[in-house]
């Protein structure tokens, strides 16, 4: 037998081979039919192939092997769509003069056609024998033409995953690459950063005039803003090439003081001298301080830059015995619709006037609260102003 090549042939032999339920429907149709040969065929415009079989009678075909199209019956039934069954040929008053009975020694004979879920033909599930069957051709006809409306949706829930898995592994693919493209953009934005930083500080230790001691605030208070936005878009990256925001767990006595500072430094850099703090941390906390530190920055300079300047911005920020609750409220408002995404890397407000940053103040807070194993969340009306409320368990507090 000359070996099957056809690329398209062999990717249906696959199909069929990958339905786990194949191998009992063969059994079925042998044990409805007395049958001891019996198959699952591709059937084209040109060829007859067998994509999976049952063989006890020693017919000789196996997967991949194929029939001339014009010797078979089911090159009639790809034409007609119709099912052909007979349990005596020799006695059949159309088929006992057909060729194909007397080309392959047959008696008894079952095929329907299978169709896949758009309407089109694929094949047949066919059962054949040299000697008679003992089976009503009617009940025979109705249990195949069921199996093979089965072995229809089977192919259709294979094609459908295959392009599925296809899709996720394209989706997958671009996704990492774009995640890996910012990770290496965020690293190597940093080497010129750092030499422009060094440059200005060599510059700052020689006589220079007063305009250029103001041209060097500029270029330091830039490479500062470049320096954090290169932070977030590596804390972005991180995050989405998995496992979250990296984080170091450690015994801090010094939470307090560390949020208060951050407090502090959001004042001075927004202008804000209307941040009211509240802040209880009795004995020490687990957690990663600078992460949380950030995620203070992050929360706080939000609500410092979109809130009300009318009124204050509060930071509350309370440890019990087993939870760490930090608490930051204005009186500005989150439109609704914005809500949902709020916790969405790139969440800004849309609007006619630039604003700082690249809107993943909000994302890697949320991450880092996820990272702690907390949870951050907000509400935010007309009426009630907007806040943001992490929470965290304090495992191990002393």
């Amino acid at each position: 037998m000359p070996t099957l090549t056809d690329p398209n042939l062999l990717n249906d032999i696959a199909r069929i081979g990958r339905i786990e339920a194949v191998p009992r429907i063969l059994e079925t149709v042998a044990h409805i039919t007395r049958s001891r040969f019996t198959a699952i065929a591709r059937v084209t415009e040109t060829t007859w192939t067998a994509c999976a079989t049952l063989d006890t009678l020693g017919f000789g075909l196996v997967p991949g092997g194929q029939l001339v199209l014009e010797t078979t019956i089911c090159d009639e039934i790809r034409q007609s769509s119709t099912s052909v069954v007979f349990a005596r040929a020799s006695a059949h008053p159309l088929y006992s003069t057909h060729p194909t009975p007397r080309i392959y020694g047959l008696e008894s004979y079952a095929s329907v056609p299978i169709h896949l879920a758009d309407g089109s033909f694929f094949g047949t599930l066919c059962a054949i024998d040299s000697v008679p069957g003992e089976f009503d051709e009617a009940h025979v006809q109705r249990s195949m033409e069921l199996l093979a409306d089965l072995v229809g949706n089977y192919l259709d829930k294979e094609d459908r995953l295959q392009e599925a898995e296809k899709a996720l592994s394209h989706a997958q693919r671009d996704a990492d690459l774009r995640d890996q493209f910012i990770a290496v953009l965020g690293h190597d934005l940093r080497s010129p950063l750092q030499a422009i930083s060094v440059a200005a500080e060599s510059l700052e230790m020689e006589a220079i005039s007063e305009r250029q001691q103001q041209m060097l605030v500029h270029i330091a208070s830039g490479v500062a803003r470049m320096d954090g936005l290169i932070n977030d878009v590596l804390d972005f990256a991180r995050g989405r090439l998995g496992g979250g925001i990296p984080i170091a767990l450690q015994e801090c006595h010094s939470l307090q003081a560390d949020l208060e500072r951050v407090a502090q430094e959001v004042a001075i850099a927004t202008g804000r001298q209307d941040i009211r703090v509240q802040m209880r941390i009795e004995g020490s906390v687990v957690c990663d301080p600078s992460r949380l530190s950030q995620l203070l920055a992050n929360l706080l300079t939000n609500a410092a830059q979109h809130g009300e300047r009318t009124s204050p911005v509060t930071l509350m920020v309370q440890a019990t015995s087993n939870r760490l609750t930090l608490d930051v409220h204005n009186a500005g408002c989150i439109p609704s619709e914005r809500l949902d995404s709020i916790f969405s890397p790139f969440s800004r407000e849309k609007g006619g006037l630039p604003r700082p940053g690249l809107g993943l103040g909000i994302y890697i807070a949320s991450e880092i609260a996820r990272s702690h194993g907390g949870l951050l969340d907000v509400a935010s009306s007309e009426s009630a102003g907007t806040r943001f409320t992490f929470q965290m368990q304090c495992a191990g507090r002393a």
